[in-house]
C-alpha cells in the first residue's frame, strides 16, 4: 500500500512512517519542517517539504498513487492557538480541508486523522475516564479545530464515501519527542534535567493526565491500516497520573536528586484529563497499553543517549 503521512517529520508522524515502512508499505512524508526535523524522517520514506495549507497536494497524491492518508500535520501548540486563533485555523482547519479536497478529487478515500482527547472532552464527567461518547466541549481554538475536522470528515464519509478513522490521543510521550517550546511535559522534564536546568511544575503538580506511550499509537495505526475498519477511538490508558508522580518517575530514571520549581499555573488549565481506551483495544486488537513504569525508563534512556552525543 502507498501511504502519505502528513507531519511525518514530527514526533508522532515519524514513528507512524517508520512503522508503515516496517509493515512493508511505501511511504511519502509531507512536512513543512516548521516543527519537524528532516533527520526524523525514516530511511526509505520520501520527504516532500510543503505546508499543507499552501501546497497543491493533488499531484503528490496522484503521482504517488496514494491509497491511505495518515493526517498528523498540525499546529500543536495549544497556547499559540489561544493567542492566534486565526493562524491555528489556517493550519489545522484550512490545511486539513485542502488535504481532504485533494483526496476527494484524486479518489483517495481512506483517511486516518490524528485528533485529541483531552482538548475535546474537557473535565471528565462522573469521575470516570472519558469514553468516545463523552460530550465534546473544547475550550481552546486547538480543540475547536480538531472537532471541526472530525465534523468535516463525517461529511466526507457520508457524502463522498470516505473510509474515516479518527484517533483521539491522550498525552503522548516517548523517544523522539522534542523538549523545547510547548512539547509534552515528559520531554520537557527530561531535557531540563539532562541540561542542568531545574524542572518547573505549574501549580501544585496534583493535576492529572493520561500519558500514552507513542509505541501504542503506532501499533493501533498498523492495525487500523490492516483492518480498514472505520470508527473513532480514544488512544489513552484510562489511568491518571499527577505531574508530581510523573516527575518522580523521570527523576528516578535519570538519577536526579534535585527538587522541581513550582510556578504559577495558567488560568483555565484542566485539572483532570483521562481517556477510556478500551474500545481501541477491542476493535483494533491491541494488547495492554504501556504503563509509565515501562515507558518512562525507555524514554529517559533515549533522552540520555541523545544528550551524550
Amino acid at each position: 500500500m502507498n501511504i502519505l503521512v502528513t507531519g511525518g517529520a514530527g514526533f508522532i508522524g515519524s514513528h507512524m512512517a517508520r512503522r508503515h515502512l516496517a509493515d512493508g508499505h511505501r511511504v511519502i512524508v509531507v512536512d513543512d519542517l516548521s516543527a519537524g526535523r528532516r533527520d526524523a524522517v525514516p530511511d526509505g520514506a520520501r520527504l516532500i517539504q510543503a505546508d499543507i495549507a499552501e501546497a497543491d497536494l493533488e499531484p503528490v497524491l496522484r503521482h504517488g498513487k496514494i491509497d491511505f492518508v495518515s493526517h498528523h500535520a498540525a499546529q500543536i501548540d495549544l497556547r499559540h492557538s489561544v493567542s492566534d486563533p486565526l493562524d491555528d485555523a489556517r493550519s489545522n482547519i484550512l490545511g486539513s480541508l485542502k488535504l481532504l479536497e485533494a483526496c476527494r478529487q484524486v479518489g483517495v478515500r481512506h483517511v486516518l486523522f490524528a485528533s485529541t482527547g483531552g482538548a475535546l472532552y474537557g473535565e471528565p464527567e462522573g469521575g470516570r475516564p472519558a469514553r468516545e461518547d463523552h460530550p465534546t466541549r473544547p475550550v481552546s481554538p486547538y480543540g475547536c479545530a480538531k472537532l471541526s475536522i472530525e465534523s468535516y470528515l463525517h461529511y466526507y464519509e457520508v457524502v463522498h464515501g470516505f473510509d474515516v478513522q479518527v484517533f483521539r490521543y491522550a498525552n503522548v510521550y516517548g523517544p523522539g519527542q522534542n523538549g523545547t517550546g510547548e512539547a509534552g511535559v515528559v520531554a520537557i522534564f527530561c531535557e531540563a534535567i539532562l541540561n542542568g536546568r531545574t524542572p518547573k511544575i505549574r501549580g501544585d503538580g496534583e493535576q492529572t493526565r493520561d500519558y500514552v506511550f507513542v509505541g501504542d499509537l503506532v501499533e493501533a495505526a498498523s492495525q487500523a491500516v490492516r483492518s480498514g475498519k472505520p470508527g473513532t477511538w480514544n488512544l489513552g490508558t484510562g489511568v491518571e497520573n499527577s505531574v508530581n508522580r510523573l516527575f518522580e518517575l523521570i527523576a528516578g530514571a535519570l538519577d536526579y536528586k534535585g527538587r522541581p520549581e513550582f510556578v504559577d499555573q495558567p488560568p483555565g488549565e484542566q485539572r483532570r484529563s483521562v481517556l477510556d481506551g478500551s474500545a481501541a483495544r477491542r476493535d483494533l486488537g491491541l494488547a495492554s497499553y504501556t504503563g509509565l513504569e515501562k515507558g518512562i525508563p525507555a524514554t529517559a534512556a533515549w533522552f540520555r543517549e541523545k544528550a551524550s552525543k
